[in-house]
């Protein structure tokens, strides 16, 4: 499973509006649905600007880290501009304007987590 021992950190893209609200409510939900551990923020963007020192924390985890937000090269410039960059290593960043909510959440979560379709008996 993907989750195992990784962080998780999804953005909600609050001020952006650049991925779609059914897109992050699916994800959200999912992701709330699973019983994994995982931190939500409401908008990277806005913590990059404020230099949250949430970022640095997250930046230096020796765990690996799934970040679910946006384009990968904006996610790490975000991290770098806020004086926190994230190693090339061990983080992995999903894009939710480019992926389906269920190919986010099989691949943050694992297989064992995708839903499985209902037994029928004859």
């Amino acid at each position: 499973m993907s989750c195992s021992g990784s962080r998780i950190l999804y953005c909600n893209c609050t001020y952006a509006r650049v991925v779609a609200q059914e897109t992050k409510a699916a994800v959200l939900d999912g992701l709330a649905q699973s019983g994994v551990a995982f931190d939500a923020v409401p908008d990277l963007c806005e913590l990059a600007a404020r230099r949250d020192p949430a970022l640095e924390r997250l930046a230096a985890g020796d765990s690996p880290l799934e970040i679910v937000a946006c384009y990968p090269r904006a996610v790490r410039w975000l991290f770098h501009a806020a004086g926190a960059p994230l190693p090339e290593d061990g983080v992995t960043i999903h894009n939710m304007r480019t992926e389906a909510p269920e190919t986010t959440l099989a691949t943050v979560l694992g297989s064992e987590t995708e839903p499985t379709q209902p037994e029928t008996s004859s």
